[in-house]
C-alpha cells in the first residue's frame, strides 16, 4: 500500500488506460455482449437521438393512401353504393389484390384532381385482370409515375419486376425503381437507405465498369419531381433524419372511388392538386412493415416518404469517423486521469465527472439537432466515467488507509493537562473515569487541503508537514488549558471542564481564544510553507458548549477517556458546516452566549444538522473584543445583522438593501452575497408560510 500511495498517479494511468483498451475492444467482437455493451449501448444512443431530436420537417404535399383493412372488406359503404361505382364494384368482385382495372381508374381520377405525381409501393409481377387498362393509363402518364420491383434476397437477391404486359423492359424504365431497404443486421431496424445499386454490388463483387445500376424506388420518384439534384451521387447506405412518426397518415384508398368521402374528405379532388400520393399496404395482413428508431411498426410506403423528404431537406446523417471515435475514447480516459489526479476531493471528483458527462451529452444533442452529426458518446462516456470512478475509489481508499496509519502514529501522544491530572491527583481523576455527567465545552478541528497534500508530498515530507501542523496547533489548545482528547488522522478534538474547570464561561471562553489562536498559527505555517514552496492548507473548527458524559470508554485493552453526548456530536457536525458557509470557525448558541461579552460575533445561520431534531442557531467569531478590531467593520456587522433580522423576518426586499450595502463595502464576503441570492430568490418566489429560514443537513 505504501508503494501504491507513493506511485498513485501510474496506478491512476494504468487503471484509465486499461478502462480505453476494453472499450475500444468491443468495438471489434460484436458477437461478444458485456465486452461490445459501449457499442452496441452507442447505437441505442443514437436511436434515442432520433427519437428526441430533430426531425425532418413534414411536407405537405406528400400524402399516403393505404390498402387498409377498410378497403380491403368495403364493410362500410351498402350494396346500393357500390352498384353502378365501377372501380367499389371491382374491389368487391373478389379479394385482394383486385383486378389491375381499379389502379388505372385510379390514376384517371388522382391526375384529373391535379396530382403531379403517383408512386405504387406495389410489385405487379404475376398477370391480373385489368393489365391492359393499367398500362394503357402507365403509358398515358409515364411521365408522372413510379411503380416498384424488389431483390428477393431469399432467393440470392433475383429482381423481381412488373410483368411484361404492364412494363415491356422494366429494367430500362424509368418507371421502375427497386422498394428494397436494408435494416441492420444485428437488430433489424432500418436507419438508412441507399438511392442505387449494382448487380456486382448484391453478388457482394468489387464494383466494375460494365456493371448494371438499378435506382431506388424513391430516386425515381426524386427525378419524376425534377429532383436528380439531391440524390447522393453514390452507392453507399446513407444515414437520414425520420420526419415525426404522424407526418404522414395513411388515408383509406377506398374513400377516393366513394362519392360521399371523396367529396366530404377531398373537396371533389381539389386536396390532391399538385399532391405526390404513394399507394401502397396499410393493413396489418399484408405485411408491409419496417421496424425504424422511431416506431417498430412503420408502414413501408411511409419509408419511401421519409427518404424522399430527408433527400429533399438534405437531412443525411454523419457518424464520427472511426480514427477520431477511438481518439475521443482516448481523451476521455485521458480527461479522466488529469480529474482524479487533480481532483482529490472524492464527492467533488464524482460530482465533476458527472457534470462533465451531462455538458457532453448537451453537445451531442446539439451536434446532432444543428449538424446532423452523431458524435460518438457511449463509448466516451464509459470510459470517461468508469475511468474516473474507479480511480476515485482507488483513491479513496488509500487515503483511508493513509489517515489511519497516521492516527496510530500519532496515538502515543496525549494531552499536557490529562497527564498533570494523572500524575497530581490520581485518584480524583480515576473516579471522574467512572462516568459523570458535567459542562464541557469542544473543538473539533480539521484539515481542508490533506488529501491534495497527500498525493502531491512525499511520505516523508508529508509527515514532517503534518507534524508541524498539529504541533502548532496542539501547542495552542495547551497554551489555553484544553484537554488534547484525540487525534483523528489530520482532525484534532479538544475539550474544556472535563479535566479541570475554571466555570462553564471562562473554559468556553478559553475554547474560543484557542479558535482564534490556531487561526493565526494556521496563517503563520501556510506563510513559512508557501515560502519554501510547499502547499497551503486550509482549516475548518466547529465549538459547541453543552452537558456531556465523561468516562473512560474503551475495551479492557485500550481505554480512551473521552466525552461523548449530543453537544459533542454537534460541535462536529460544525466544523463539518465551515465548508458550506465558507468560513472557518463556527460556534453554536449555547457556546455563542458565553462568550458573547468577550468576543465579536457574527450570524451565519439557522442549521439543523445529521442526527438533531431541532435546529441551532450557528455564528462565527470575528475576532476578540480586546483586539485592535477594524472600527468601522463593526459598524458594517450591525448592518449585516440587521439584514439577518430582516431575512428571518421574511423582511426579504429590506434584506436585499441591507445586504446590498454590507457588499459595497466588502464585495467578496461569502456570507453577505449567500444571503443577497437567498434574498432575491425568495422576494420573487416566497417560501412556505411554514418557512422559518432553517436549513436542513442530511449529511454529516
Amino acid at each position: 500500500m505504501n508503494w501504491l500511495a507513493r506511485h498513485r498517479r501510474f496506478a491512476f494511468a494504468l487503471i484509465c488506460a486499461a478502462c480505453a483498451a476494453a472499450v475500444l475492444a468491443g468495438h471489434f467482437y460484436w458477437n461478444v455482449p458485456f465486452i461490445s455493451a459501449p457499442w452496441r449501448g452507442e447505437q441505442r444512443f443514437e436511436d434515442l437521438l432520433r427519437f428526441e431530436g430533430r426531425k425532418t420537417l413534414a411536407r405537405n404535399n406528400f400524402v399516403f393512401l393505404g390498402i387498409d383493412q377498410q378497403s380491403l372488406q368495403l364493410d362500410a359503404i351498402g350494396p346500393d353504393e357500390i352498384a353502378g361505382n365501377r372501380a367499389l364494384e371491382l374491389m368487391t368482385a373478389r379479394a385482394y389484390p383486385w383486378s389491375r382495372e381499379v389502379w388505372a381508374l385510379l390514376l384517371d381520377r388522382l391526375f384529373g384532381a391535379g396530382a403531379r405525381l403517383i408512386m405504387f409501393d406495389l410489385i405487379f409481377n404475376p398477370p391480373n385482370d385489368g393489365d391492359a387498362a393499367f398500362r394503357a393509363a402507365l403509358d398515358k402518364y409515364r411521365d408522372r409515375i413510379v411503380i416498384g420491383e424488389n431483390f428477393d434476397m431469399q432467393n440470392n437477391g433475383q429482381l423481381v419486376t412488373p410483368n411484361a404486359q404492364l412494363i415491356p423492359a422494366p429494367e430500362n424504365d424509368d418507371r421502375v425503381g427497386y422498394v428494397n431497404y436494408f435494416p441492420d443486421p444485428f437488430d433489424t431496424i432500418l436507419r438508412s437507405a441507399s438511392f442505387s445499386l449494382s448487380d456486382r454490388q448484391l453478388a457482394g463483387q468489387a464494383s466494375h465498369e460494365g456493371e448494371v445500376v438499378y435506382p431506388s424506388f424513391a430516386a425515381r420518384g426524386l427525378g419524376k419531381l425534377g429532383r436528380a439534384g439531391d440524390i447522393p451521387p453514390d452507392r453507399l447506405n446513407h444515414l437520414f433524419r425520420f420526419s415525426d412518426p404522424a407526418a404522414y397518415p395513411a388515408r383509406p384508398l377506398y374513400e377516393i372511388f366513394y362519392p360521399r368521402t371523396w367529396q366530404a374528405n377531398y373537396g371533389g379532388g381539389a386536396f390532391f392538386k399538385d399532391k405526390v400520393v404513394i399507394v401502397g399496404a396499410s393493413a396489418q395482413i399484408l405485411h408491409d412493415f419496417i421496424a425504424t428508431p422511431l416506431d417498430p411498426a412503420t408502414p413501408g410506403p411511409t419509408v419511401h416518404l421519409n427518404v424522399m423528404a430527408a433527400a429533399m431537406a438534405h437531412e443525411f446523417l454523419s457518424q464520427t469517423p472511426r480514427r477520431t471515435m477511438f481518439g475521443l475514447v482516448v481523451v476521455a480516459a485521458a480527461a479522466a486521469y488529469c480529474l482524479s489526479a487533480l481532483v482529490r476531493r472524492p464527492l467533488l471528483s464524482v460530482l465533476t465527472l458527472l457534470g462533465l458527462s451531462i455538458a457532453y451529452l448537451i453537445i451531442a444533442r446539439i451536434a446532432y439537432d444543428r449538424a446532423g452529426l452523431f458524435v460518438v458518446t457511449v463509448p466516451v462516456l464509459t470510459t470517461f466515467l468508469l475511468s474516473g470512478l474507479i480511480t476515485s475509489g482507488f483513491d479513496y481508499a488509500i487515503e483511508r488507509m493513509e489517515k489511519l496509519r497516521t492516527r496510530r502514529t500519532l496515538e502515543r501522544y496525549v494531552s499536557k493537562n490529562l497527564v498533570k491530572e494523572i500524575l497530581e491527583n490520581p485518584n480524583g481523576y480515576y473516579n471522574s473515569l467512572k462516568g459523570s455527567r458535567m459542562p464541557a465545552t469542544m473543538l473539533f478541528s480539521d484539515l481542508v487541503g490533506f488529501t491534495t497534500l497527500s498525493e502531491h508530498a512525499d511520505p516523508e515530507e508529508l509527515v514532517r508537514q503534518l507534524n508541524e501542523y498539529l504541533s502548532a496547533m496542539t501547542a495552542v489548545v495547551f497554551r489555553h488549558n484544553g484537554t488534547l482528547d484525540k487525534f483523528v488522522g489530520d482532525a484534532i478534538m479538544a475539550v474544556w471542564g472535563n479535566v479541570m474547570s475554571q466555570g462553564v464561561t471562562e473554559d468556553a471562553k478559553a475554547c474560543a481564544r484557542t479558535a482564534l489562536g490556531m487561526r493565526q498559527e494556521l496563517k503563520r505555517l501556510n506563510d513559512g510553507w508557501k515560502t519554501e514552496g510547499r502547499m497551503t492548507l486550509g482549516m475548518g473548527i466547529g465549538i459547541n458548549h453543552s452537558v456531556v458524559v465523561a468516562g473512560n470508554i474503551g475495551s479492557e485493552q485500550r481505554m480512551d477517556p473521552t466525552v461523548i453526548g449530543d453537544g459533542v456530536n454537534l460541535a462536529a457536525r460544525l466544523e463539518g458546516l465551515t465548508r458550506i458557509y465558507g468560513v472557518d470557525i463556527l460556534v453554536g448558541a449555547s457556546a455563542a452566549e458565553l462568550i458573547r461579552d468577550g468576543f465579536y460575533l457574527r450570524s451565519v445561520a439557522r442549521a439543523q444538522v445529521k442526527g438533531k431534531s431541532e435546529p441551532v442557531d450557528v455564528f462565527t467569531i470575528v475576532e476578540a473584543r480586546d483586539s485592535n478590531l477594524d472600527q468601522e467593520l463593526s459598524i458594517w456587522l450591525e448592518t449585516y445583522e440587521e439584514g439577518i433580522r430582516k431575512f428571518r423576518e421574511r423582511d426579504f426586499t429590506q434584506a436585499k438593501i441591507l445586504f446590498s450595502r454590507y457588499l459595497e463595502f466588502y464585495p467578496e464576503d461569502f456570507l453577505a452575497k449567500m444571503y443577497l441570492e437567498r434574498a432575491l430568490e425568495y422576494e420573487l418566489a416566497p417560501p412556505h408560510r411554514d418557512w422559518n429560514a432553517v436549513e436542513v443537513f442530511q449529511k454529516k
